[in-house]
């Protein structure tokens, strides 16, 4: 299921349906961002059957050969030099171009770190740090990108309007609950209705210090992202190719196919993972008991994308969080079996998708002298499921739509 999820998502499969026709005049540009968008410009190169001239930014490892697009690596999720670096030169190729040309925009998640060129007057360092401290806040995607999109020269809209006067076409895969394309990689293409003083309410709501440079310039709107109704995005184009959904989808067909009925709880679920975990147990337990809300067997499918706020000490990593609270909840419940993993292949800043467990996952654990609950506390999913042999392992998948959990009540 969790493979056909992934395939559903993949680049070759989604992107050429949804390119647009090369331009008979003008230069056609491919430029983007995110952990999918060297596999999106190889996908449109091989489509047009031709190299293409431009530059993506994808995370270290997700990198793929292209002909003529310039892949370039940078760091994900904390921001660092050479995602900074690729930021300014993709601004620069976009302000190049002219009235007649196309740019072709590859977006996808993780782009918000990779495209990390601070607005003017913000130094990178502290850029950096304040996206350190979202990441361990516990904030939501969607706070976390209206921060990003204010203290950002790209993103926000910024993007297009670099592009202006030519076309802009963007091509996005959604890794965020809702499939907002204004928040999928912080909307570099996308105008913004959030305001600086949403922003200024992120920084407050999570009590996250920052210099007065920064404050002062959310203050007084200095910061302010593009607005909609801008006229620089009226030749602007987004196409959704992907979405959680439908990978959710693709995987429900997987398992009716192996006769098992399946339901889709939501696409865009969202909470603490650990509370998440203890909600799916809770719905788990009762088809398991009382056959409701389905009867058994069935599989039950979720996606969206859950918080972790980091208390202790271990590895984090959102799936394998929500996976060990789903097992510690179940406390060995025969007949059920679950996985949770993110579609990129990387849970938190682990070269780990996810996880699986059964009915004996805690006994093992117990065996090795290992506390479910203790390791749970500690924030240490990965270190759990490391030592007990249950990590999910798939290397780049060169796609992102966000979390896939498969919970099979048998």
């Amino acid at each position: 299921m969790f493979a056909a999820a992934v395939l559903a998502a993949r680049p070759e499969t989604c992107v050429p349906p949804c390119l647009p026709e090369s331009p008979k005049t003008g230069r056609l540009v491919v430029i983007g961002a995110g952990k999918a968008s060297a596999a999106m410009a190889r996908a449109a190169e091989l489509h047009y059957q031709r190299p293409l001239e431009g530059i993506v930014v994808t995370r270290y490892g997700h990198a793929v050969d292209c002909e003529g697009i310039e892949i370039v690596e940078a760091a994900h999720p904390v921001p660092d030099a050479a995602g900074r670096d690729a930021a300014r030169r993709i601004l620069s190729f976009a302000e190049e171009l002219r009235e007649g040309d196309t740019a072709l925009c590859l977006i996808s998640g993780g782009g918000s770190a990779l495209l990390s060129l601070p607005a003017k007057g913000i130094a990178f360092d502290e850029k950096a740090r304040i996206n350190r401290a979202l990441l361990k806040s516990g904030a939501t995607i969607g706070e976390m990108n209206t921060l990003r999109r204010h203290l950002s020269a790209v993103k926000g809209g910024r993007l297009a309007v670099a592009c202006h006067p030519a076309r802009v076409v963007t091509l996005l895969i959604s890794d965020v609950p809702g499939d907002d394309p204004g928040v999928i990689a912080s909307g570099p293409t996308m105008p913004d209705p959030a305001t600086c003083t949403d922003a200024l309410a992120v920084l407050d709501r999570y009590r996250m210090r920052v210099s007065q440079p920064i404050r002062e310039g959310l203050e007084s709107g200095a910061f302010e992202s593009v607005k909609p109704g801008d006229p620089r995005l009226a030749g602007t184009e987004t196409h959704l190719v992907a979405t959680p959904q439908a990978s959710l989808e693709a995987a429900a067909a997987v398992a009716r196919a192996a006769g098992y009925p399946a339901h889709i709880l939501g696409d865009a679920l969202e909470g603490e993972a650990r509370e998440v975990g203890i909600v799916l147990a809770g719905i788990a337990r009762q088809v398991a008991a009382r056959g409701q809300p389905f009867g058994r067997p069935c599989v039950i499918l979720s996606g969206g994308e859950t918080t972790v706020t980091l208390r202790g000490s271990g590895r984090g990593g959102r799936n394998v969080e929500c996976l060990l609270s789903l097992a510690v909840a179940l406390d060995g419940l025969a007949g059920v079996h679950a996985i949770a993993c993110d579609t990129d292949g990387v849970d938190g800043t682990e070269e780990v998708a996810g996880a699986v467990i059964g009915p004996d996952t805690l006994a093992k654990a117990r065996a090795l002298g290992i506390s479910g609950r203790a390791r749970l506390d500690d924030n240490d999913g990965h270190g759990f499921f490391e030592a007990i042999g249950a990590q999910v392992i798939t290397g780049p998948t060169l796609t992102n739509v966000n979390d896939f959990r498969a919970i099979l009540v048998e």
